[in-house]
């Protein structure tokens, strides 16, 4: 009797083994300990919990760099397989919502900008030459066709929407109709340029930034709680201020729209031109520090982040304009004594009044989109995930780090097997499905490189700009604009590294023209310094 029922327990034993194993049909894996619940879903795929704690897991794999490292694969593969549209341009050059009908909607207000910076990290992951090209195709089409006449009061800025969908004219806004431009979209578009031209040294794309940076620092103002120093909306033309509110019908409007604090694309775009020497620097600094004043004094200390969104009408706080905010200061830490609580302090907001509780059955938090939409987003989850993640590795402090990481898993589930990104309970979007999700991503891996693929080598951050990179079988060679701290994730340790055809040593602090190599179970994550540009890894 005890042997049969040790024989029963055993075959119990078994089974729970099976049970608590699960098979992902796509990949054809199986992960131990791991579970899909067959009868849970999210937007495409059924739901991946860890066991025993029942937390969220990606829905390729319970591998977190097999999955990020598919998703990102399936997302920039539809993008670059997009349709051409009834007049000649690529689907995303007309509209900002991906329909199998062709949605009637024109394109995001940032939604080229938002490629060009995914497609600028994504290059660097992969080494494929044609992000390049759909850059370059993105960057003269939207030039070509958008910007503001020499004679309008703002010339030469870009305006952020085609009011007749298939003109292949961008000539005003979603909500205020044609003549009215977003000053905010278009400094995050000359910060875009300035990152292409480093890319492809051809300095039409550094001229235009220029009178885009050049444009905006005529108009600034100091700023005060009601007027951001520059305004949301406004005529290009005739310089009279847009509104958040337009119905074309009645033609009344609602509000003037002279407030947002989506300035950290316009910061970074001066910051850069200073850093370049730009005969204009000493005007760019001024602008720089109006900006950089008013958002320490302002948003930082009232979390009034304000609007982002071209098709909303009326006021919202937006996700984007906060977090996007906390991940400038963790680049510019030397700007802000008290970083860490600054930071702190935006993520204590998000939480609070963005955070988004229906997952919390599978163990995370996961961020609405804005005050006046309170629905969960793949790109927001994301970027709240990155930025988290980036924190931690600068602080030390990794109380956000768990949620962060499972928000990551819970945002590949809108990502279908063909691409499609579908945000919650909406629309593929071309904005937070493609160009905002997918730097996420790249920069979450650079902040944690253990999330990065084990079974690849993959370049995942720099602090300058890679402007060439080749992956070859026993080698990675790459072109950074200038000398740079680069990481990277490697299947084994390299045999030798060369900057400018010089032999770097390894050390395990951070002097220059060294690099450090810390193993991982599977391979390891490689920590270069050099101030040459040629690197050359090899194995």
């Amino acid at each position: 009797m005890k042997r049969i029922n040790n024989s029963i327990l055993i075959i119990i034993f078994l089974h729970l083994i099976v049970y608590f194993s699960c098979v992902n049909r796509e990949a054809g894996n199986v992960y131990p300990g791991s579970l899909i619940l067959s009868g849970d879903t999210i937007q495409y795929h059924p739901v991946r919990i860890s066991i025993p704690d029942s937390a969220i897991l990606p829905w390729f794999s319970a591998d977190p760099g097999e999955s990020f490292d598919t998703c990102l694969m399936l997302v920039w593969n539809f993008w670059n397989k997009m349709e051409i549209d009834s007049n000649g341009l690529k689907y995303y050059m007309n509209h900002q919502v991906w329909s199998p009908d062709h949605d009637m909607r024109g394109i995001g207000g940032d939604q080229i900008s938002m490629a060009l910076s995914s497609w600028t990290l994504l290059y660097a992951y992969t080494g494929y030459p044609e992000i390049i090209d759909n850059m370059r195709y993105m960057a003269d089409t939207y030039l070509e066709r958008s910007l503001s006449g020499s004679d309008c009061k703002w010339p030469f800025i870009p305006y952020p929407y085609n009011t007749r969908v298939h003109s292949g004219i961008y000539d005003g806004d979603m909500v205020n109709g044609p003549g009215i431009t977003q000053p905010d979209k278009a400094g995050t578009f000359g910060y875009e340029l300035i990152n292409l031209y480093k890319i492809t040294g051809d300095r039409k794309y550094l001229d235009a930034a220029v009178r885009i940076a050049e444009t905006l620092s005529e108009h600034l103002i100091e700023g005060d709680s009601i007027r951001s120093p520059l305004p949301f909306r406004v005529n290009a033309c005739t310089g009279e201020p847009g509104f958040l509110s337009d119905n074309r019908r009645t033609g009344r409007k609602i509000g003037e729209a002279v407030y947002t604090s989506n300035w950290t694309g316009t910061m970074r775009l001066y910051e850069e031109l200073i850093k370049m020497g730009h005969e204009n620097s000493e005007k760019f600094r001024r602008s720089f520090d109006i900006l950089l004043n008013w958002m320490k004094k302002y948003p930082l200390r009232t979390n009034k982040w304000g609007p982002f969104f071209e098709d909303v009408p009326g006021w919202s706080d937006t996700q984007i304009n906060a977090v996007s905010f906390a991940h400038f200061i963790l680049e510019h830490r030397d700007l802000f004594p008290e970083w860490e609580n600054d930071v702190k302090g935006i993520f204590d907001w998000t939480y609070r009044e963005l955070g988004n509780h229906e997952y919390e059955k599978y163990r995370v938090t996961v961020m609405n989109e804005q005050t006046a939409y309170r629905v969960p987003g793949n790109s927001h989850s994301s970027r709240q995930a990155s930025v988290e993640l980036m924190y931690a590795a600068l602080s030390g402090d990794t109380s956000y780090t768990r949620n962060a990481i499972r928000a990551l898993n819970w945002a590949t589930y809108t990502v279908a097997s063909d691409g499609r990104n579908r945000y919650i309970r909406d629309d593929i979007w071309l904005t937070d499905g493609y160009g905002d999700y997918v730097r996420h991503y790249i920069r979450a891996m650079g902040a944690m490189p253990e999330l990065a693929p084990g079974s690849k080598n993959k370049f995942l951050k720099t602090s300058s700009v890679v402007t060439f990179i080749k992956y070859s079988p026993n080698s990675i060679s790459y072109i950074t604009f200038s000398g740079a701290y680069d990481i990277l994730r490697l299947r084994q340790k390299p045999g030798e590294i060369k900057c400018d055809g010089v032999l770097l040593q390894e050390q395990s602090n951070a002097a220059d023209n060294s690099y450090s190599w810390e193993k991982l179970t599977q391979g390891g994550i490689l920590r270069i310094r050099h101030t040459g540009k040629n690197v050359e890894v090899i194995f």
